[in-house]
């Protein structure tokens, strides 16, 4: 199943794409949000049962929002690609190297990229994430694939100046609102029987700048469960976002990074499509 959520921000509503029709089909009447004990089997089970063809359509959504509601932890995982280590100038880890996003940086996958107000290193990253269905921690690998309840698409937006030369950890450059876009569907584990072998692509104004494959992770989304699952325990909703390929600004000779009016395109393979506009950030009261 393809699920997502649509509408407003903070009043999106769930919703399944219907593949034969090529349509976006209302699940309100069914569950409330994709989140929690949905994103259990036995939730998914339950969407599984009803007939798909009888929900309402949704000619236009206005929005796609985040396809998952409710994030507890936002887990990623640094350096997982070997080429991309190489192009930042480090070594590639011998164990994952984890760091965490600010839930509010989660945004939909067409929302505009907000560029912070002193911002001059701000750059992109295509990442495959998993996101947790059943809980748990010190999850044995071999049974680690059997707690994801799906996939989605993260561009894990980072300020570069903020992350590396200002002092402190990584999470003061990955976590600035909207540098988090998940979406647009969250694709259920039996669609993606094997999440180790899907192609990316990232394009910066029509210009390709990222192109792989998950088959070239130093650490396969099996092992970063387990591995994660040892030090804090892992709840239904969490994403686990897993690292990106090459070809991010930083890894230039002469970096470009991203400006006001820029425009990002990205896709995984079976996961659909991200589109953003980068405009200015403004001042505002939350």
């Amino acid at each position: 199943m393809k699920l997502l959520r649509y509408g407003p921000v903070g009043r999106e509503k769930p919703a399944i794409f219907d593949d034969d029709a090529g349509v976006v089909r209302d699940l309100s009447a069914v569950i409330q949000d994709l989140e929690s004990d949905v994103l259990l089997d036995s939730g998914l089970d339950e969407i599984r049962r009803v007939d798909s063809k009888s929900l309402p359509i949704i000619e236009v959504p206005e929005r796609y929002g985040p396809c998952v509601g409710q994030v507890g932890k936002f887990v990623c995982v640094g350096l997982n690609y070997r080429d991309h280590a190489r192009e930042a100038g480090l070594k590639p880890p011998e164990e994952p190297v984890l760091f965490m996003k600010a839930t509010s940086s989660i945004s939909g996958p067409n929302d505009p990229i907000l560029l912070p107000q002193d911002s001059r290193k701000t750059d992109w990253e295509i990442e495959l994430a998993a996101v947790i269905g059943k809980g748990g921690k010190y999850i044995d690998k071999s049974s680690a694939l059997e707690h994801i309840a799906g996939y989605c698409m993260v561009n894990d937006v980072s300020e570069r100046e903020f992350q590396i030369e200002r002092k402190g950890q990584w999470v003061k450059g990955k976590s600035c609102d909207s540098f988090g876009p998940i979406g647009p569907w969250l694709v259920t584990r039996d669609e993606i029987p094997d999440p180790q072998s899907l192609e990316m692509q990232l394009k910066v104004n029509q210009e390709i700048k990222q192109q792989g494959t998950t088959a070239s992770m130093i650490f396969n989304i099996a092992y970063l469960v387990s591995y994660i699952s040892r030090f804090m325990s892992l709840q239904s909703g969490d994403i686990i976002s897993t690292g990106t390929p090459s070809g991010v600004a930083l890894g230039m000779q002469d970096p470009e990074y991203l400006k006001p009016g820029d425009v990002i395109e990205m896709n995984i393979s079976g996961l659909g499509f991200q589109r953003h506009e980068v405009v200015q950030d403004k001042p505002s009261i939350v």
